[in-house]
């Protein structure tokens, strides 16, 4: 099993040490483990400000890797939340600060409004604030490239009600388009099971649709991340995402070592 999503005690928001979510990935059998604590420069929320003691989380992760070396891999990542302007910069100088094997780029914000909190729909309809959202993910992407793979490409799914997920069919365009700038720049996406914890509705992060479409329009990047914040959602539903990738034509899951991809079969 590959997790190429996790957080521990350097997320603001996962208070596990990262020791003891790498000792339950190895009870679980994971065969790979890539550490991705949040940073997210100029995050609107000053309770979560998700910013890193990097000293320390790179010492942590060093240290780690040659304890378990025989173990497990640990993959040394970073998930870097995209925001337009001057965040970006702050967001390449992290990302080449250290020598990551792994750059998870997300947006977890449309227009400095927080999309957890569910902000970036405060006065607007929600069908438009959906669109403003992919518009902002492909703006972001024409100017930010220094990560490897994007980050659960529809989170803004798990922040409005089930009922209130306004149809797709109108945002196909420009998931496209985003979709087509990942391929050509030699980015993936993640398939993020979280999405069974959030959603419970058979709902997934990607959709089959958005999945079939990357797939059809060229593109073989993709990594399976649990986006674990506790011990008990390291690998999570890993077994029911690679049956759904596998039955959409996907062959290969993709690992990581010194921003390089490889690929392993499903």
């Amino acid at each position: 099993m590959y997790d190429y999503h996790t957080h521990s005690f350097f997320s603001d928001d996962c208070g596990v040490p990262t020791r003891d979510m790498i000792e339950a990935a190895i009870q679980k059998g994971i065969k790979e483990i890539a550490v991705t604590d949040h940073y997210d420069p100029d995050y609107p929320d000053p309770e979560y400000p998700f910013v890193i003691d990097f000293d320390k989380y790179h010492e942590t992760l060093l240290q780690l890797e040659k304890v378990y070396h025989n173990d497990i891999k640990i993959v040394k990542g970073l998930e870097i939340g995209i925001q337009h302007g001057a965040t970006m910069s702050k967001c390449s100088a992290a990302a080449q600060a250290f020598p990551y094997d792994f750059i998870l780029g997300s947006f977890h914000c449309t227009d400095h409004k927080d999309l957890y909190m569910g902000y970036f729909t405060e006065g607007i309809h929600i069908p438009k604030a959906f669109e403003r959202y992919y518009e902002y993910v492909y703006e972001g992407l024409k100017a930010y490239t220094d990560f490897d793979v994007l980050g659960h490409i529809n989170v803004v799914d798990r922040y409005v009600p089930f009922e209130k997920i306004p149809d797709y069919t109108p945002y196909m365009d420009i998931i496209e388009a985003i979709l087509k700038q990942l391929i050509e720049g030699g980015k993936g996406i993640e398939f993020n099971s979280s999405c069974y914890r959030y959603l419970k509705n058979g709902r997934t992060t990607p959709t089959p649709e958005i999945l079939s479409l990357y797939k059809e329009l060229g593109g073989e990047i993709i990594t399976f991340g649990s986006d674990a914040h506790n011990t008990s959602y390291i690998g999570d539903h890993y077994q029911e995402s690679l049956a759904l990738l596998s039955k959409l034509g996907f062959k290969y899951l993709s690992v990581f070592q010194g921003r390089k991809v490889h690929f392993v079969t499903i």
